[in-house]
């Protein structure tokens, strides 16, 4: 991997992307309800063309919108990656009639996609997922045109933009007791007869709620990629998009370490300004070291996924650990720098104290990471 730089075009896009952030984004992310799909936000981001990079864009183009994007405005960045994350199945993987039908909403703003991979007893461990997908009749429906159909019976559960998404993309067991072999992914429309759903009051502020299937009807027109491979639309959609969890983490690190220079360098303390402080200029440089190691590492992964390098799932899962484990680590800092007022409801370090947390956990806990570079490390050493 040689180094890395972004080339002046890129620069100048990225800024111009935190311009859009700030000047047309942010306005409509303050009008918005926590905890409620913006569907005024969505629908700017696709009258400015962002939806409709998602399914052109490389991993890099991808991270480099999402870090850009969370400077100015979180909402907006998780709002696109939400839409990407649960529509990037569809468009990879699904029939020219899937795509045909739902994409061309989801690029306009007007169709809300969701991931429903998470249930309430299989988050980390993704394999060990429970929602049944029971044959309807005597056939499993081993082929598209074969059998009549299934139920999903069960719940997903921390699914992003539910209940208010307009289809999910949904992961459910249609071969007992297989493991990853047995799941088959599926594209279930909101308005299935016995799917309903709850939303879940959360520390952080997008969407996020609870889905129950009763019996929901699903069709071999319905199955995303083939039955029984569904393991792997779900790890080949978060591959694409771990890499560009950490530009997120990186976005909001970054916000956080600019505001924390505008504030030392203007308050007063102790005769002179806060960065006179060997302490805090100490601190502050800390926090802009791991900040610009993290975003190398996320550009780096990135660029390997791109070029399709051999050791993609270890450089991923590096990039979205180290980064978010940054974040979490420059926003805290960035908090204990500015002291009381950061604590305030509505102050920028108070917003993102709750955003940076999230992605520790979604899309692989740092647990998880960390077991993946592990085995990706040994699998090098025992390789003959």
């Amino acid at each position: 991997m040689t180094a890395f730089s972004l080339d002046p075009a890129q620069i100048a896009w990225c800024a111009e992307l935190r311009d859009l952030a700030e000047r047309r984004l942010r306005p409509l992310a303050d009008k918005g309800e926590p905890g409620r799909v913006n569907r005024e936000l969505v629908e700017e981001l696709g009258r400015l063309g962002l939806l409709d990079r998602l399914f052109t864009a490389g991993a890099l183009e991808l991270c480099l919108m999402r870090e850009s994007l969370a400077q100015a405005c979180t909402e907006a960045e998780t709002a696109l990656a939400l839409q990407g994350l649960g529509a990037h199945p569809v468009h990879t993987y699904g029939t020219r009639a899937q795509r045909d039908r739902w994409l061309p909403g989801v690029r306009a703003g007007t169709v809300v996609a969701a991931f429903a991979l998470t249930e309430p007893d299989a988050g980390s461990d993704a394999a060990a997922l429970a929602l049944r997908a029971d044959p309807e009749g005597t056939s499993p429906l081993p082929e598209r045109d074969g059998g009549r159909g299934w139920r999903l019976t069960g719940e997903k559960c921390w699914i992003s933009n539910a209940p208010e998404a307009d289809f999910y993309t949904v992961f459910a067991r249609t071969a007992p007791g297989t493991g990853a072999r047995g799941v088959t992914a599926f594209l279930v429309p909101a308005d299935r007869p016995g799917l309903t759903g709850s939303a879940l009051d959360m520390l952080s502020p997008h969407p996020i709620g609870a889905l129950a299937f009763d019996a929901v009807p699903v069709t071999a027109d319905d199955v995303l990629g083939e039955p029984g491979r569904g393991f792997r639309v779900a790890m080949g959609t978060l591959n694409l998009f771990r890499p560009s969890v950490g530009a997120f983490a990186v976005g909001m690190a970054q916000s956080a370490l600019d505001a924390t220079l505008a504030h030392t360098a203007e308050r007063d303390a102790f005769g002179g300004k806060l960065k006179d402080l060997q302490a805090v200029a100490h601190q502050v440089a800390e926090m802009a070291l791991r900040t610009e190691a993290a975003r190398l590492m996320v550009y780096a992964a990135a660029t390997a996924y791109d070029a399709g390098a051999p050791d993609v799932p270890k450089r991923v899962a590096m990039a979205k650990l180290l980064a978010t484990e940054t974040a979490q680590y420059v926003v805290d800092a960035a908090v204990q720098l500015h002291g009381a007022r950061a604590l305030r409801r509505g102050h920028l370090l108070e917003h993102l104290y709750r955003e940076v947390r999230a992605p520790r956990i979604y899309e692989g806990a740092s647990e998880v990471q960390r077991g993946i570079v592990a085995k990706e490390l040994y699998t090098t050493v025992e390789a003959p």
